[in-house]
């Protein structure tokens, strides 16, 4: 009977030991990067660059080894609405909002005041009052940024035609991104002879008119990443194409849209840049304020075949023949 006994006692000791190392192992996992997170994205609009950005973060997470369950909303343009679509994943306790473009950055910034932030399609998010400062975040928000490389993407104007003196230049009037863009074309295109030509609207329904307005009064039109412009760039991208008109966007879904050219950024890829920060804060602990604000350094160059014919322009020209072809 003792021997039972004993034999017993150690069969629930070897019992509780298993146990024991099934729970080392299980918190072991989880500090490696195996935990479940819960990631709220918080989305202004529908349009090519947008969407490749969250396609772009959610493929980076799975990169990064980050299993995340994601909520994806969108607020089909309206500011109101990504406040609404903020509050709703603060409520529904996700670890994470990703903010995509300035309006819904801003309207997640108001409203998540302890839930971690991360922001991308931002030109300036210090500027849009965002952050504190892009070096220092300081609260709860940081991010990646959409900023362009203007100085080299107006050059591109006259590498195509010397003869171009005025650049148009068409935006939303209410979006922060799009005010800090313009004032820095207007800055720099007069010290590479260039002269700007503006026309704002706060309507997607004006976009028609506006163009054929703006290009009944210029040589070109330079496309800043405005997400009203992005949203209507295969009207104006035919608009001309008719008007046998070059443009030079400051990033690259424009082009597939139908716009000439461009040397910019990949939004699919700074969306994944993106997902890295989102790694840092979820598995690695840190915080968002003691993270940059992050800038994609690789650009991409793209050529609309369509379009270049439709210009009768030469493709022989120096400024195309690195360039990647898109229909």
């Amino acid at each position: 009977m003792k021997k039972i006994k004993l034999l017993g006692i150690v069969i629930a000791v070897l019992i509780m030991m298993a146990a024991c190392n099934q729970a080392d192992e299980g918190k072991n996992d989880e500090s490696s990067g195996d935990a479940k997170f819960k990631i709220g994205i918080n989305q202004l609009v529908e349009h090519k660059a947008l969407d490749d950005s969250r396609e772009g973060f959610i493929e980076g997470l799975k990169s990064e080894g980050v299993e995340a369950e994601i909520i994806a909303e969108n607020a089909q343009g309206e500011t109101a609405a990504a406040g609404t679509i903020a509050e709703k994943l603060v409520g529904d306790k996700v670890d994470l909002i990703l903010a995509i473009a300035t309006p819904a950055a801003q309207a997640t910034q108001r409203v998540a005041t302890e839930t971690p932030v991360l922001f991308t399609a931002v030109t300036d998010p210090a500027e849009a009052g965002i952050v504190e400062s892009n070096e220092a975040p300081e609260a709860n928000v940081t991010g990646t940024s959409d900023k362009a490389d203007v100085k080299s993407q107006l050059e591109m104007f006259h590498e195509i035609d010397p003869d171009i003196k005025t650049i148009g230049l068409i935006y939303n009037t209410s979006e922060a991104n799009s005010e800090t863009q313009i004032a820095e074309v207007e800055e720099i295109a007069p010290q590479i002879g260039l002269e700007t030509e503006k026309v704002g609207v706060n309507n997607i329904n004006d976009i028609p008119q506006a163009i054929q307005t703006l290009i009944s009064k210029v040589d070109a039109v330079y496309l800043i990443s405005d997400n009203m412009v992005a949203d209507s760039i295969e009207v104006i991208a035919e608009a001309m194409k008719e008007k046998k008109m070059i443009s030079i966007a400051s990033e690259e879904s424009m082009v597939s849209g139908g716009a000439l050219m461009t040397n910019g950024l990949s939004y699919y890829e700074l969306g994944k840049l993106t997902a890295k920060m989102a790694k840092e804060i979820l598995v690695d602990g840190k915080k968002p304020s003691e993270l940059p604000v992050r800038y994609l350094d690789e650009k991409i160059t793209k050529l609309n075949e369509g379009t270049l014919k439709a210009l009768g322009l030469d493709k022989n020209l120096e400024i195309f023949k690195d360039a990647t072809i898109v229909d």
